[in-house]
């Protein structure tokens, strides 16, 4: 079964994980209620995750921008007829233009449905996604928690929400994943709202 949140109950989700997690009721506290993050279910929102990949938002968000004033509209149609040297010049790197080309041939070609994507379960997404070069956990992780508002995901591939769980708990720099999964595995099924007020308190 699919299960999912929405910005009218997340506020109390956030309530529910303070009231178990005395460190995440001191975010809370401290800094409010995060924002309720959310981005389209469509194709330029998994591009825009794809540029995110292992660089800042601003220089995924500045790769983006020049798409759409290279493209006008980010679609598959548009964006699959732009050469090397385009994609080049909108600041995505040879293995981002590759990632973006493939998928861009999927949804095209009719292999991927997002809008079907969204009646089906975590792992069964995670399984259509990562079948695509270039679309590993992290981005999954990221299309489940902002677009499809999963409820009870973690992602341990996330710089931020890593640091910021183990500065809030007080863990060393070393820490190893298993840990660090098992801590998160106490925020069930929830986990999605405390990775969304680690991303507050990393950002605070």
């Amino acid at each position: 079964m699919v299960q999912t949140f929405t910005a009218e109950n997340f506020h109390a989700i956030c309530d529910k994980l303070a009231g178990t997690d005395p460190d995440l009721a001191l975010v809370l506290r401290k800094h409010g209620y995060p924002p309720f993050w959310a981005r389209p279910n469509n194709y330029e929102t998994l591009v825009h995750i794809i540029l995110e990949q292992q660089v800042s938002l601003a220089s995924a968000l500045a790769a983006l921008n020049k798409l759409r004033e290279k493209v006008g509209a980010i679609t598959p149609e548009n964006v699959i007829l732009l050469t090397d040297e385009e994609f080049r010049a909108c600041y995505f790197s040879r293995q981002k233009t590759s990632y973006v080309r493939n998928l861009t041939g999927k949804i095209l070609a009719e292999e991927l449905n997002l809008l079907e994507l969204a009646v089906l379960p975590d792992a069964a997404v995670r399984q259509q996604l990562t079948a695509l070069k270039g679309i590993g956990n992290w981005t999954v992780d990221v299309y489940l928690i902002m677009v499809l508002h999963r409820l009870d995901i973690f992602p341990p591939g996330d710089l931020a929400a890593v640091n910021a769980l183990k500065q809030l708990k007080t863990l060393p720099k070393d820490t190893p994943r298993e840990t660090l999964l098992q801590i998160a595995a106490d925020w069930q099924p929830y986990r999605t709202a405390a990775t969304m007020l680690l991303w507050h308190y990393y950002l605070s």
